[in-house]
């Protein structure tokens, strides 16, 4: 049987030594470290190469999300799963994107847990089902959003984002600052929202979301 590393990191020390126990009921898997801080996270990847290390999102020294990178530049072949509260389409994708396999919720069951660390040690990603499904809805919103928008209108949206005026948007585009606003009056009313702030949130939220093409790998293995 073929025996599979695992290092544990959370700052909630009950959450963290329940999880561990729980994995240790298994035969095939092995704890080898325990830490709750980032720095814990980079030694123990460092030192034990575990084939699979369970970040939270949330822990001290900079957060789980910017220790991917130094985890994986310490141990390549560990394979990264969050284990997180955090049921936010946004660090879903951050997460992926910086190299995480895995993303699963705290509050599932131990043999979901099991399920995962074992997918991924086989080549595989997983993602827990609350976030699945939540994906899946958060696709076809972001499809139809992007399909009511105009290219013109999505542009300036994107722009609205990144905190330019009007003026500006104007500058950047070469067209008049009326013509702007008479784009972001359009996008408002497509959106659904009264202001801009709110116009900039919604399409954070939409440009944010995990691209098609990762959804459907994940969609794929899981």
């Amino acid at each position: 049987m073929n025996v599979i590393t695992v290092a544990v990191i959370d700052d909630h020390p009950l959450f963290r030594e329940g999880v561990s126990s729980a994995l240790l009921r298994y035969d095939d898997i092995a704890i080898v470290g325990q830490g709750e801080t980032a720095q814990e996270a980079i030694a123990l990847a460092a030192g034990f190469q575990p084939e699979v290390l369970l970040l939270d999102i949330s822990i001290p020294g900079g957060g789980g999300l910017d220790m991917i990178g130094g985890i994986l530049a310490a141990s390549p072949s560990t394979k990264v799963v969050m284990l997180t509260a955090s049921e936010e389409i946004e660090m879903l994708a951050a997460s992926l994107r910086r190299g995480a396999r895995g993303y699963v919720v705290k509050g599932v069951g131990i043999q979901e847990l099991i399920k995962a660390i074992r997918q991924v040690v086989h080549g595989s990603r997983y993602l827990s089902a609350s976030m699945s499904a939540k994906v899946t809805v958060t696709l076809a919103n972001q499809s139809t959003l992007r399909r009511t928008l105009t290219e013109r209108e999505r542009e300036i949206i994107a722009l609205v984002a990144e905190g330019l005026t009007n003026k500006q948007i104007a500058s950047r585009i070469v067209v008049q600052e009326k013509t702007v606003k008479h784009h972001m009056t359009e996008v408002l009313k497509k959106l659904s929202v009264t202001n801009r702030t709110e116009a900039a949130l919604r399409w954070r939220g939409i440009a944010g979301a995990p691209s098609s093409h990762q959804v459907k790998v994940l969609q794929k293995e899981r």
